[in-house]
């Protein structure tokens, strides 16, 4: 976004957070249970150094002087991913941030920082092999999904990738197995409630068979 108006990329990231309060603000308003914004991989170490720095500055300052606002409209905020890679104020101020939304029940808000799927799949298994040593390899779903990042979350109904990207870029892995897919050629940060609802219009025409055919969804019971 910001290249193509010859502006730095910082500049973009900036507009991004303008996007992310945006974003939430429709959820808010449409009744969305849950947001996941994957807001920087374990991947993204590899950019450029200075455009790093800033992330984490602007990572700083959004916990600074976003939280306050998130908790006045009772969304909760969490922060998953490998968190020992950021310096000890943005931890510091993640762990007060979720302490003081914890409770609140009108949007969870969850960010994903230094996050992998492949990392989370991994310290799932590794986590539920400890837990259940007597499942030595015959561990099942239900012994490790309890230890996944987003385990007390239920799994997205639709994945939203911008900027015309067509890829989940190692997101979620395990939770998007049934996850309806939406590409969008917009960039993150002309990304509008506009564009947001149109994302749930076509969400809307998707049928969720879930493995089961088209027939057998009318004939289950309603909820079912």
């Amino acid at each position: 976004w910001a290249k193509r108006r010859l502006m730095p990329r910082v500049a973009g990231h900036k507009r991004g957070l303008e996007t992310v309060r945006r974003i939430v603000r429709c959820c808010l308003d449409r009744g969305v249970a849950h947001l996941t914004l994957f807001a920087f991989s374990s991947e993204n170490w590899r950019r450029p150094q200075e455009e790093v720095s800033f992330l984490m500055q602007l990572f700083l300052k959004a916990l600074e002087e976003e939280i306050a606002k998130l908790h006045q409209n009772k969304v909760r905020f969490r922060v998953v991913g490998d968190l020992s890679r950021f310096d000890a104020r943005i931890r510091e101020l993640i762990a007060r941030a979720e302490v003081l939304t914890a409770d609140n029940p009108a949007l969870t808000l969850t960010i994903a920082a230094n996050y992998g799927g492949r990392w989370d799949l991994v310290n799932a298994f590794n986590s539920a092999a400890k837990a259940h040593p007597e499942k030595a390899g015959a561990l099942g779903e239900d012994d490790i999904a309890p230890f996944l990042c987003l385990a007390d979350a239920p799994e997205p109904d639709l994945f939203i990738r911008t900027g015309g990207e067509q890829r989940i870029s190692n997101f979620l892995l395990w939770q998007l197995a049934y996850t309806e897919l939406y590409f969008t050629d917009l960039l993150w940060p002309e990304f509008s409630a506009k564009a947001y609802d149109e994302a749930l219009a076509s969400y809307r025409t998707r049928e969720r068979r879930f493995g089961r055919t088209s027939e057998q969804l009318k004939e289950a019971p309603e909820g079912k």
